[in-house]
């Protein structure tokens, strides 16, 4: 067994231990954000999958079948655009994490390793659970 196919092994197990069919559209979803460095918008999906001939409305609705599961993260950052993520067995990738969009180009980006102090937890458990951070500026890039 080569290293890919144990991959696609584990993604199969991964999306029926979730519940879900196995179906080559879902395989192909799930391995192509295990494998993205930063969340994807629907249309990006989309495109990568059409060539192999899922429709978007197929992907859109795997998208959504896949974070109901619990496989996937939908994040939006305030442009009215879901963007999703694996939610995977890596340190710090399974729960939510900051996101870095650069105000210029729009560029998401994960930061991972950056984490609130004790401090901070403390002050925002007195308003609310905080369930995302959403940092903008200006990427490398563009400034």
């Amino acid at each position: 067994m080569t290293k890919n196919d144990e991959s696609l092994d584990l993604v199969k197990q991964a999306i029926r231990d979730a519940g879900l069919r196995a179906t080559p559209a879902r395989i192909a979803t799930l391995q192509l954000l295990r494998a993205a460095t930063s969340p994807l918008t629907h249309a990006v999906v989309a495109e990568h999958l059409a060539t192999t001939g899922v429709d978007k409305a197929t992907a859109f609705r795997n998208l959504n079948d896949m974070v109901d599961a619990g496989l996937l993260r939908r994040t939006e950052v305030g442009d009215h655009v879901w963007r999703f993520e694996a939610i995977m067995g890596e340190p710090g990738h399974d729960s939510a994490h900051p996101h870095f969009l650069c105000v210029d180009c729009g560029n998401v980006s994960c930061l991972d390793d950056v984490k609130l102090t004790a401090g901070s937890q403390r002050a925002s458990e007195k308003v609310g659970e905080v369930t995302e951070i959403l940092l903008r500026g200006h990427c490398n890039e563009c400034r």
